[in-house]
């Protein structure tokens, strides 16, 4: 161990410390308000949901405390441990090239990591879910979904991944801008490729049927100029109650998706409500600003890869004995979460500017009582707490609060 060994376990455990303060936080904040519904909401909301979504809060927080944990020993067991080192050394006694000895190191190290998680994404489907009413997978369905992935992973991610290692080890010192330029590009090409090719792997999508409710839909799409391949209705009913919208996609890939889900709970002026926040993304050029942040954001976490790719402290810090190109790639991929972690409320509060933006030009496109009645029952549906602890709320949330998100909304009724 050296020194920055040291600088490592004391954000890691800084965070981990935060982030359990944060979460004891929430679990007594909700509980505490479990027992009234926010006055804006009690005649929307019943006391027996407020509670349910109470309850259900609660025990999505006590998992996740429990993952806390656990992904924390599996980080230190891949570090400081030896984990990655002990599986360097078995790849490099296979005598394969450096860019392949990196491959396969990578790909364990994923496969691992899948591996590890299985126990507890079980556990959230069919244990925590499935309490709640909320899990519609089958075991069958969840088995076909992880070999779907896994298959995905190895067709998609290998040739990317030998990719970015042969560049970074051919480049020359300006490999880092390189990496940033053929990872935006695969990037875009990913938003535009998913919805027509990836999506309907694991999911059924059909065209909305309702000539009413297409029509509506139609028109508000016309107003703003927003053109796509069209409007569709995913099977989420098949995994899970949940219900949801969003638009996806870029170019002549565009589509609008709604969870058959939703479909059943809302009217047809509140689903034109619900699209309309959707289509404000769009509008306020919030999918351009996002990009732009990421790619920024990753340009930087790269330029700072470059730095520290030739520096044996860096290394030798994380438990590794013999650097190489690739093992920096995966130390840092390793490492950044656990220094960047208190960066978390900034993105959240840039994501919940957003969610106002977006929501103002709903309520100027359809009434924003259609919208607030869209949510209350996505809220509800959802089972989503009306009063999570401000605090966590900020370092977590990429979405107002529902009480300051619908107070926000109520105003523009004025």
């Amino acid at each position: 161990m050296n020194s920055f060994s040291f600088l490592f376990l004391a954000f890691l455990t800084i965070g981990l410390v935060v982030q359990y303060l944060l979460i004891y936080r929430h679990i007594h904040y909700v509980a505490k308000h479990k027992e009234t519904v926010p006055e804006q909401f009690t005649d929307k909301i019943s006391l027996e949901a407020h509670q349910k979504a109470a309850d259900y809060t609660q025990a999505k927080s006590r998992t996740a405390s429990i993952e806390l944990i656990i992904s924390t020993v599996i980080l230190l067991a891949w570090t400081l441990g030896g984990g990655l080192n002990i599986f360097d050394n078995i790849w490099r006694k296979l005598s394969l090239s450096p860019l392949w000895t990196g491959v396969g190191l990578m790909l364990t190290v994923m496969l691992l990591s899948s591996l590890l998680d299985l126990p507890m994404s079980v556990y959230r489907t069919f244990v925590q879910e499935e309490n709640f009413g909320f899990n519609k997978t089958t075991p069958k369905t969840f088995i076909t979904d992880l070999f779907k992935s896994l298959t995905l992973s190895l067709v998609i991610g290998v040739p990317m991944l030998a990719l970015v290692l042969w560049l970074m080890m051919n480049a020359g010192d300006l490999w880092w801008l390189y990496v940033w330029m053929t990872w935006l590009g695969f990037s875009l090409f990913m938003m535009w490729f998913y919805p027509a090719f990836i999506a309907p792997i694991f999911n059924k999508f059909r065209p909305l049927e309702n000539q009413d409710l297409k029509t509506r839909i139609e028109s508000l799409l016309d107003r703003n100029g927003f053109t796509s391949q069209g409007v569709f209705v995913m099977d989420g009913s098949t995994r899970s109650t949940h219900g949801n919208a969003y638009f996806t996609g870029m170019g002549g890939n565009k589509r609008i998706v709604f969870f058959d889900t939703l479909m059943d709970d809302l009217s047809h002026e509140e689903i034109e409500a619900v699209l309309a926040h959707e289509l404000g993304h769009f509008k306020c050029n919030h999918i351009k600003k996002r990009i732009a942040l990421m790619a920024t954001t990753f340009l930087i976490g790269l330029w700072i890869l470059g730095w520290l790719i030739d520096k044996p402290w860096f290394y030798n810090g994380l438990g590794v004995e013999m650097p190489s190109t690739y093992m920096a790639l995966i130390l840092f991929m390793f490492a950044i979460p656990v220094f960047t972690f208190f960066m978390q409320p900034m993105f959240a509060y840039y994501s919940r500017l957003h969610e106002f933006e977006a929501d103002d030009f709903a309520a100027n496109q359809a009434q924003s009582e259609n919208l607030i009645q869209a949510l209350v029952k996505l809220y509800k549906e959802n089972a989503n707490t009306l009063t999570p602890d401000p605090l966590y709320s900020a370092f977590h949330d990429s979405h107002p609060p529902a009480p300051i998100r619908i107070a926000h909304l109520s105003e523009k009724q004025v």
